[in-house]
């Protein structure tokens, strides 16, 4: 396509419905954009939109245009942010990306970060899904569970941290302590609503405890957490988590832990670059005293 600017304008019509949406996020005026919607449907033969009175609607070629567009789009603001994390200064946007449960853990190690550099403007992502860090989606991320094999990535481990039951001391003075795993049918249990988790302590308990006494289920971590200090069950926690809450009582009845390592991932672009090596250096000095 030999006019990008055209291309990128049918995009973000197709994305707003309108004209004058497009043209406020584009910064151009509305004519502007009519202008390279008209030029482009010339150049190309086809007609991209329906025109109607509520807006613009992408014909069947304009919708494949507009895939096409989205994902270059897209493509070039993610090299535009692993340009940008090439500098050989410790400022600007650094992006990282960790599971939910984990920021209690990372706030700290962050904020300690941001006072020895306070040029850096961190972005700290969560989520469920996998960051693409080979589209420049993140600089640094912080995983859990098996090693990461995604190919051009940097893998170093962070801490082994150790998930076992908890309950609230509230929780121990009025329903009593398990002495024994047979004691479980007469306790309320906490755990992830998803009957398929790969973790395997969420799987335990789906498999070991009868239905009935898991009394709530969530699946938002923090809210799982919140409920085993509120003393609406036992739960599974990581046991750095616990440390640092003393109304907290191990379930000893319940002798397994579950090793989940944690884990440093770059890609190989950026790994070497002074701002994404200052904070691994950073991160990995700072978690000493998490364990």
């Amino acid at each position: 396509m030999e006019n990008w600017d055209e291309v990128r304008t049918a995009y973000q019509v197709a994305k707003m419905g309108t004209v004058s949406g497009a043209a406020e996020i584009l910064g151009v005026h509305h004519a502007t954009v009519i202008r390279h919607i008209d030029a482009l449907e010339t150049r190309l033969g086809v007609k991209l939109f329906q025109r109607h009175a509520r807006g613009y609607t992408p014909t069947e070629a304009g919708t494949d245009l507009m895939r096409v567009a989205q994902t270059t789009d897209e493509q070039l603001s993610q090299l535009a942010s692993r340009v940008k994390g090439q500098g050989n200064d410790v400022s600007g946007e650094l992006v990282i990306t960790s599971l939910s449960g984990l920021a209690p853990l990372l706030i700290p190690a962050l904020a300690d970060f941001q006072d020895k550099y306070p040029d850096v403007i961190l972005r700290f992502l969560t989520g469920d899904r996998l960051f693409r860090l080979e589209y420049g989606e993140a600089h640094v991320a912080i995983r859990a569970g098996a090693a990461p094999e995604e190919p051009d990535n940097v893998v170093q481990p962070l801490i082994e941290q150790n998930t076992t039951l908890y309950a609230s001391k509230a929780y121990i003075d009025k329903f009593g302590m398990p002495e024994t795993e047979a004691d479980f049918v007469n306790h309320r249990f906490i755990c992830a609503d998803d009957r398929n988790s790969r973790a395997p302590f969420i799987r335990w308990i789906w498999e070991n405890i009868p239905e009935e006494n898991i009394a709530f289920r969530s699946s938002d971590i923090r809210a799982l957490q919140l409920a085993v200090h509120e003393g609406m069950g036992i739960g599974f926690t990581t046991t750095w988590s616990a440390q640092r809450h003393p109304d907290l009582v191990e379930i000893k009845a319940h002798s397994q832990e579950w090793p989940s390592p944690l884990w440093l991932v770059t890609h190989v672009d950026l790994h070497r670059t002074t701002k994404v090596q200052a904070f691994l250096s950073h991160l990995k000095e700072y978690a000493k005293d998490w364990i």
